[in-house]
């Protein structure tokens, strides 16, 4: 059995409460939101983020930071990428050496382009930061649905320890070196299913979504490769696997969001509507900027952002991308002569 903190009671990271309590470790859950913890301690649900799924009265709740993290085998960073930084600088001092972090969060930073394990190394560089991500909506996750994700982390030892801590009959980890092209797979798709959502909002049908979904990996690898990740993380579950049920299902704020643009609503009006933090705003500028930092062509998540920061009308902006310059699919497929 380990013992292990959960920072951030929203629906993922009650998922993975769950889960863990589950498997028979020991929950501690952290809230910077008092009345949140209050809440769940009342209800044992979050009836906003994680409604109709019950938390067992076994997960200890807290608002306090420092006895949430004392002494813990692992720490799982499951707050909102806009909030990352900011949790992680709250931890100095109140972590050993060598702390083993586990980032579940999806996003990268604006002003940085950091991805979230980055940020956390940059507030506490002496901690072992990790990854664990995949196609895995809370809300499936919290009722025991079979599903698959990957561990990424420095050494195979660290990333075989999550493996053991998370794998149960119902939630199969695979391990990765490749902890940046999961990092980035798991952020980018997110702008990737706000265009996906934008044609479901303009009636597109299946043709549509199909061409996003591949057009959209390939921007995502072709970008990934060239910061160093690996291909073949993006042929898997933390790229394209992440990326299909993200734009597919309507668990996903993104998708959900982007169907109100679609529909008229402003960037604005449709996070309101939502109700929860759709991450692939904040990732949107960041994902451009990797573009141009690494000479990358996005038109995809170019046209998102001319969406949402520039007042694009998103027909105009699916009228673009049909009308781009006729190029091949794949530079790896070409004629020889």
């Amino acid at each position: 059995m380990s013992d292990i903190t959960i920072l951030g009671a929203g629906g993922w990271g009650l998922g993975i409460a769950i889960l863990l309590n589950n498997n028979g470790h020991k929950v501690t859950m952290w809230s910077a939101l008092e009345n949140e913890i209050e809440m769940l301690k009342k209800d044992r649900e979050n009836k906003n983020s994680l409604p109709g799924i019950k938390i067992s009265e076994d997960i200890n709740l807290t608002s306090n930071l420092e006895q949430a993290v004392k002494d813990k085998d692992m720490i799982i960073m499951a707050v909102a990428s806009s909030y990352t930084r900011q949790t992680a600088a709250k931890l100095k001092g109140l972590v050993k050496e060598n702390q083993l972090i586990v980032n579940v969060a999806k996003g990268v930073e604006e002003n940085t382009l950091y991805t979230l394990t980055e940020v956390i190394k940059d507030e506490l560089p002496n901690a072992n930061v990790a990854v664990l991500s995949g196609p895995s909506h809370a809300e499936e996750v919290g009722r025991g649905m079979p599903t698959t994700c990957v561990a990424g982390a420095d050494t195979k030892e660290t990333a075989e320890y999550i493996q053991n801590v998370f794998m149960s009959n119902c939630f199969r980890v695979y391990i990765s070196s490749d902890v940046l092209g999961i990092e980035l797979g798991g952020a980018l798709k997110n702008v990737i299913a706000l265009a996906a959502g934008i044609a479901d909002g303009l009636g597109y049908g299946d043709n549509t979504k199909a061409a996003l979904i591949t057009r959209g990996i390939n921007e995502i690898g072709r970008l990934g490769v060239a910061m160093g990740g690996k291909i073949d993380t993006f042929a898997g579950l933390t790229g394209i696997g992440d990326l299909i049920v993200t734009c597919a299902s309507m668990h996903s704020r993104n998708r959900r969001a982007g169907i109100l643009i679609g529909k008229g609503y402003t960037m604005e009006e449709a996070m309101n509507e939502v109700h929860m933090v759709v991450e692939g705003v904040y990732s949107a500028k960041a994902a451009l900027a990797l573009g141009k930092k690494y000479n990358v062509q996005l038109p995809i998540i170019e046209k998102v952002n001319e969406i949402l920061f520039e007042g694009l009308d998103a027909g105009q902006a699916v009228s673009d991308l049909m009308l781009r310059n006729k190029t091949v699919e794949s530079l790896g497929v070409l004629w020889q002569t």
